[in-house]
């Protein structure tokens, strides 16, 4: 029987799309092994159609007050068999994790303490998330991370019936964070001029985010209707996209899009930037202050 190796990647979307690298470095190390992911149910679809994962886990995260439901988690844990765990969420939670396996844990690669491949860096938290991870597998045995790869996403995106050219604007992000986002007038000025140059202006955005494109005059609104797959699809056929500090936008950088990234001074772009073939980032201690000029100058620059 083949081994079994376990992967932890829980989210957010950022995360998941910048650990496709390891996880397809896990695959190729592990070729005849029984892969599986445990991960949070917004991610389970995406990833099980990679292909890289024999099986997919829904980890509901449960209360650590809820013993049932502690026990029902290390069951399942300990019925995986796993011979190694690769903990690439490293956080407070995963690292418990370890501990439910009791006295004889599998090899864990992570931050776990007492684990056997543990990343061995004190300063892992001031590193981008690409090359830490890397730098965790290498520290285990796998010397080869690539980069991101979404060529398996497919998708007919034909339904939306967007006009050519057009450029993709994710103008939202996380609603408890607002000195995250470019001022949507900013974005509704930005719009105006992508018109000038003949570009339709299409927005995104998850479906707490509806309305958003009425501000911005003339732009095609498509909050709330796009899945991962089809983001990344649109990506590819997009001229250009602009977006905020936000989970979309590292599906569209990953996908080769020509992307701008707009960061303020209340996240590092050093840590945590969306990675891809053709991606910019501008960052400003506050994004009022970003003019759409400035963006697009930079979109211009090859």
């Amino acid at each position: 029987m083949s081994e079994s190796i376990l992967v932890i990647r829980h989210g957010a979307l950022g995360d998941i799309v910048l650990s496709f690298g390891p996880f397809a470095a896990i695959r190729r190390h592990h070729a005849g092994a029984r892969l599986v992911l445990l991960t949070t149910r917004p991610y389970a679809a995406f990833c099980q159609a990679s292909g890289l994962f024999d099986e997919v886990w829904i980890d509901e995260r449960p209360p650590w007050w809820r013993i049932d439901r502690i026990l029902a988690l290390r069951r399942k844990l300990l019925g995986g068999g796993f011979k190694r765990v690769y903990d690439l969420q490293t956080s407070d939670r995963s690292g418990a994790y370890f501990r439910l396996f009791g006295a004889h844990p599998p090899e864990w690669s992570g931050i776990a303490r007492g684990c056997s491949h543990p990343h061995a860096n004190p300063r892992r938290d001031f590193m981008h998330t690409v090359e830490r991870q890397a730098e965790q597998l290498r520290m285990a045995g796998i010397t080869d991370a690539p980069a991101t790869d979404l060529s398996w996403v497919k998708t007919d995106v034909a339904r939306y019936a967007l006009p050519t050219p057009y450029a993709l604007l994710v103008p939202g992000g996380s609603k408890h964070r607002p000195e995250k986002r470019w001022p949507v007038a900013r974005y509704a000025e930005f719009a105006a001029g992508l018109k000038a140059l003949g570009l339709t202006p299409v927005v995104l955005g998850g479906p707490d985010e509806a309305g958003i494109a009425d501000a911005i005059p003339g732009a095609r609104d498509l909050t709330g209707q796009t899945s991962f797959e089809d983001i990344v699809v649109l990506a590819r056929g997009a001229a250009l996209a602009v977006g905020n500090d936000t989970g979309p936008m590292h599906l569209i950088a990953a996908s080769g899009c020509k992307s701008a990234v707009l960061f303020s001074q209340a996240s590092d772009p050093a840590l945590c930037a969306p990675r891809g073939r053709d991606v910019r980032v501008l960052r400003q201690a506050s994004l009022e202050s970003l003019r759409p000029a400035q963006v697009l100058d930079r979109l211009d620059r090859s």
